[in-house]
């Protein structure tokens, strides 16, 4: 039989094909990172490399493409966020040399991100506040004249962490501006990353659309069911929605009294916690009813630790 070297020769341009192939085993014996690769398993003889010299290139070229990186949706790689890795065996005079491919850093981050990410729900709330990213340098010099509040909030995070679920929440009060909504999702995602579960509301719009799912009223008790169930909930903004009975006393008082003794609420508003009573105690349809008011807020007040956010609007900068 003869061999695949003769029956190249045979073909047209075949000659070609065999001093490509030299010329490239012979650049892979000179390659230091193949040089690498025998250091690791000395077992490597030249015929392997011959028998294997796809999978090494392929090696070698994702190897440098990684140490070039241009970002995760640039990956030059055959198989994004991933390069091949070699290993060898060999058993007596048989030597195999297998490939597989390994995630590369980046991915794994952004796995990791999104698993992250999949733990909190946002409603009405740009996502973008919740996936930008933070760092706790950030959050302590982005603006001094809130370094009071962050204090707070780090302590909380602290505690959460070491000692899990609290049963009292945060109420973030200040001007507009003053970085209450990012505060409160850089908690969410520190303490998301420790593998708690939460979720942040944007109170006005979503007031507003309480009113069209009282039409659903599966996919309203599908949205209730999970705020009274997450670990940690937020309600942005509040004080700010135009409030109905129903959503006061039903809905929003409905939540509160689950969570209460068992969850942590979570607030911001730009009124105080007194304020924020003459709020409830009001609605368009019913005026004043002040035991209203008073009743939700027995299920607030005795369950947050007041934080004032002071500071300078950042809002446009």
């Amino acid at each position: 039989m003869e061999s695949l070297g003769d029956l190249l020769k045979r073909m047209p341009g075949g000659n070609n094909a065999l001093r490509q192939a030299d010329k490239l085993m012979e650049d892979l014996l000179a390659d230091p990172l193949v040089g690498l690769l025998r250091n690791k398993y000395p077992e490597l003889d030249d015929d392997t490399i011959r028998l294997n010299m796809n999978k090494i290139y392929q090696c070698t070229k994702e190897y440098r493409n990684c140490s070039n990186c241009p970002g995760l949706e640039a990956c030059p790689n055959d198989f994004e966020g991933h390069y091949t890795e070699l290993s060898c065996e060999s058993n007596g005079s048989l030597i195999q040399l297998n490939d597989r491919k390994v995630s590369c850093k980046k991915l794994i981050a952004k796995q990791g991100e999104n698993k992250i990410r999949s733990r909190i729900r946002s409603f009405y709330v740009d996502d973008r506040a919740l996936s930008q990213g933070y760092s706790a340098d950030e959050i302590v010099s982005k603006d001094v004249e809130r370094m009071k509040a962050v204090g707070q909030l780090m302590r909380y995070i602290n505690i959460t962490k070491e000692k899990g679920l609290q049963q009292e929440g945060l109420f973030l009060t200040g001007s507009f501006g003053t970085g209450k909504t990012f505060l409160m999702c850089y908690m969410l995602h520190e303490l998301a990353k420790a593998g708690f579960t939460g979720a942040i509301v944007y109170m006005p719009e979503f007031v507003e659309d309480l009113k069209s799912l009282m039409m659903e009223p599966l996919k309203l008790k599908e949205t209730v069911d999970l705020m009274k169930e997450t670990d940690l909930l937020i309600f942005d903004d509040i004080g700010a929605e135009n409030l109905n009975p129903w959503v006061r006393d039903h809905v929003l008082g409905s939540i509160l009294n689950y969570r209460m003794n068992r969850k942590p609420t979570f607030y911001t508003s730009n009124y105080g916690l007194d304020a924020l009573e003459q709020h409830f105690s009001f609605t368009n349809k019913d005026g004043d009813e002040l035991h209203k008011g008073q009743r939700l807020m027995d299920r607030v007040r005795p369950y947050v630790e007041l934080v004032h956010v002071t500071g300078h609007n950042k809002r446009g900068r």
